[in-house]
């Protein structure tokens, strides 16, 4: 398709004539069939939902090929409406456009649905099973028109990936507001997420899915590569080899899942990875995420002894399920370092987590036509894994919680997982390793698109990234220092890693004078016409202050306030007037629907002064609000860095902790 065709198709939004249907494309990876959920009456509410998007003269025929899909499917997607342009993050000026900050937004939103960067791309979901762009491609369609036509005066209202329309708004206002999930509490259980999305009245938006920052697995895999590199330093007798020679096992090669095979290859590990969805191996291996497939536990390991013996820093994937893996080197008596998971139990029941014992089609129908014997296969399977798991863990092993809700959901399941009632056996990662050592610093996921989409441009920003760092280091207090040499090491190699999948974007862990460093620098090379398009930044969710998440990014908050969402409620509302060009709220992400609020935010810089305005007022309060917040929860780290904010920024006055002596409340009667 020309470049003029496919700007005519962007400003045509939903077509004047019925396209003709669109077979059912077998070669994609599809989602699996949702379970049904919905009555008979609410199935024609959903049917009449999505029809009110179309023209009263498209109804017959829509009516039954809607409701056919909701039959076939669980959900109406409208596959019909789906492009004939390949969706990808073209160059910005290959987007229509009135306003270059809306142009970058389409490039960002297009980036998640790439055929390349989506886990189900026909289906709109990027990542983790259900993290959905849109509910449907009608409310794609609709939005990317507004988006063509908008200016700088007008702000995209987006609920649940429907557009409700162009509202009048300022220069500084955000061109776009998201909401994903946004539910009455007590309306807000997995139930009933499945019966009011498959209503198509919200949708799950996970965290960069819904928000349009996603950037392919390398998006996680500078935290993932923090994780195993700190969780090596934990090891008793580790040596001065590292992790050379150690084996890190878990599960996973999806959207994120993905990033932990190549994290553990930058680390130094021999890293094993299960999955079981064949599609997902093949893409990671085709993409140089994964070294070597293996679909057999014996050739597995004893390709996994020698390179352990040789020292070998590999990623080999299990194409098989984690817990016949698990019990294999369990059995075997095989050494593992270090261990994690990250199958999608946020979504246990719906295709999140494969149970040992069923192939994965035979998973895939089960669980729609026995919801209830899915169910009891999936506990029994958290059992068997979690019983593998401690044998590994008796003799040595580091396992961690990835966030992903394993031990949630394996407590529930009624796996051994528990020390006492309130105390889970292994931590999160948060708690040992990410919130002590980055969050309660200021250290998280900052981001940056290149929209020109050259991958020079992207060169140039690590170059001009590594000497912001370099810079820091010089004067870096004790307290940081390492983490400003992890993540040098990071930037300096990013490009030989061979990142970059979809959109020309980079990942950098840094606190907040570091990403104001940075972006500062970017917008001046903008200005300067070193580099010659408009550069994206923004965060992954999982961050400072974007989540409250009890079992995540806040579970190493021990005052109880860990259950409370204002710290990324308030974020969000702070980023919007501080001047972001989009910014997202979402229930659910990570841990699952009801389990977590989380939010981010994306800017544009374009070398103006404006931009640079924006950027320091902004980043400042992005990643200060959560130091602020932790501070109080008496996290050391955060109280140190609190400090240190107030002391470079004058106006920032902020409430400190005073601490109390355990031994005054042991001598309280209660």
């Amino acid at each position: 398709m020309s470049l003029n065709a496919f700007q005519k198709s962007i400003l045509e939004g939903i077509p004047d004539r019925l396209p003709p249907e669109k077979p059912y494309d077998k070669k994609a990876n599809h989602a699996p069939r949702r379970k049904e959920i919905l009555s008979a009456e609410e199935k024609k509410l959903a049917v009449k939902n999505a029809l009110r998007y179309f023209p009263e003269r498209f109804h017959a025929v829509l009516a039954q090929e809607f409701a056919g899909e909701l039959e076939t499917y669980g959900r109406i997607y409208m596959y019909r409406f789906r492009p004939d342009y390949p969706i990808t993050a073209r160059s910005i000026d290959a987007f229509p456009h009135r306003s270059a900050q809306a142009a970058a937004i389409m490039l960002m939103l297009s980036n998640n649905l790439d055929h390349s960067v989506a886990q189900h791309p026909h289906e709109l979901i990027t990542y983790g099973g259900n993290g959905a762009v849109f509910q449907n491609w009608a409310q794609y369609l609709l939005s990317m028109q507004y988006l063509a036509r908008m200016t700088d005066e007008q702000t995209l209202v987006l609920y649940s990936g429907h557009p409700l329309g162009l509202f009048p708004s300022h220069r500084d206002a955000p061109r776009v507001v998201v909401t994903n999930g946004m539910m009455i509490p007590n309306y807000s259980s997995a139930d009933d997420y499945e019966r009011f999305n498959a209503l198509g009245v919200t949708q799950y938006g996970q965290m960069t899915a819904g928000s349009f920052m996603y950037i392919g697995p390398q998006g996680i895999v500078h935290g993932t590569t923090i994780t195993v590199l700190n969780a090596g330093r934990m090891l008793k007798g580790r040596g001065d080899d590292g992790l050379a020679g150690k084996l890190f096992v878990s599960s996973g090669l999806g959207g994120m899942s993905g990033a932990q095979p190549k994290a553990a290859v930058i680390a130094g590990a021999v890293a094993v990875i299960a999955e079981v969805n064949p599609k997902a191996v093949q893409t990671r291996h085709v993409q140089g995420w994964v070294d070597e497939v293996y679909d057999t536990i014996d050739a597995l390991t004893s390709r996994v002894l020698q390179a352990k013996k040789n020292k070998e820093a590999v990623s080999l994937a299990y194409q098989g399920n984690v817990v016949d893996l698990w019990e294999a080197l369990a059995e075997r008596e095989i050494d593992v370092a270090l261990g994690s998971d990250q199958t999608s139990l946020h979504n246990p029941y719906a295709g999140g987590y494969y149970p040992a014992g069923l192939g994965f089609e035979e998973a895939n129908e089960m669980m729609v036509s026995d919801p209830s014997g899915f169910r009891q296969k999936v506990k029994e399977s958290l059992i068997r894994h979690v019983n593998a798991v401690n044998r590994l863990s008796d003799r040595g092993m580091y396992f961690w919680d990835y966030g992903n809700a394993f031990l949630l959901e394996a407590g529930r399941a009624g796996a051994d997982v528990f020390l006492d009632p309130q105390t889970y056996r292994y931590p999160s990662y948060v708690q040992d390793i990410m919130g002590p050592m980055c969050f309660d610093y200021g250290f998280g996921p900052f981001r940056w698109v290149c929209t020109s989409n050259d991958p020079e441009e992207l060169h140039a920003t690590d170059q001009i990234a590594a000497r912001v760092i370099r810079d820091l280091l010089k004067k870096a207090p004790a307290e940081t220092r390492q983490q400003l040499q992890d993540n040098l090491r990071w930037i300096e190699q990013a490009e030989k890693n061979n990142l970059v999948v979809g959109s020309q974007a980079r990942i950098l862990y840094a606190d907040s004078e570091g990403r104001i460093n940075i972006a500062r620098a970017f917008n001046q090379a903008i200005r300067e016409k070193q580099i010659k398009a408009p550069i994206v930044i923004g965060r992954d969710h999982h961050d400072v202050s974007g989540t409250d998440s009890p079992y995540r990014e806040t579970s190493n908050i021990y005052d109880g306030s860990q259950f409370t969402a204002d710290m990324a409620v308030q974020n969000v509302i702070g980023d919007s007037f501080r001047g972001a060009t989009w910014v997202s709220l979402h229930n659910g992400g990570g841990v699952g629907w009801g389990e977590v609020i989380n939010g981010g935010f994306g800017l544009v810089l374009d070398g103006s002064a404006e931009a640079g305005r924006r950027l320091e007022s902004m980043l400042f309060w992005d990643v200060n609000n959560g130091i602020a917040r932790r501070s109080w929860a008496r996290n050391k780290e955060a109280v140190f860095a609190i400090t240190q904010a107030m002391k470079s920024e004058p106006r920032l006055i902020v409430t400190l902790p005073s601490m109390v002596d355990d031994e005054l409340l042991d001598q309280l009667k209660t």
